[in-house]
């Protein structure tokens, strides 16, 4: 179900558009900086400069695969690691009576 668009903003879009073609047939280069620049912000948001470098890391594996697995493997064998933490027990009564009346 399309969303209907109110008056007020069906008044800003024609003004938005007689503004643009009025600006175009008057001076057609003032308004190739701002398409220039928002050009190349759609560029840059569709394909981000780290994307290639990903991309390539993907392809290119860093280590290889036997030698993670021997290392989880290895890791599953050994007894684990005593920790210094211990508990401490807590002062709670026992009793279900409220302390404080």
């Amino acid at each position: 179900m399309p969303r209907k668009l109110s008056l007020p903003t069906i008044i800003i879009l024609v003004l938005i558009v007689i503004g643009l073609v009025a600006q175009t047939i008057s001076n057609p280069y003032q308004l190739l900086i701002p398409v220039v620049v928002f050009g190349a912000i759609y560029l840059l948001y569709k394909f981000p400069p780290g994307a290639a470098r990903k991309a390539r890391t993907k392809t290119q594996p860093r280590y290889k695969a036997g030698a993670r697995k021997d290392a989880q493997q290895s890791s599953r064998t050994k007894t684990r690691k005593h920790m210094p933490f211990r508990v401490i027990e807590g002062g709670k009564d026992d009793d279900d009576l409220p302390k404080y009346h």
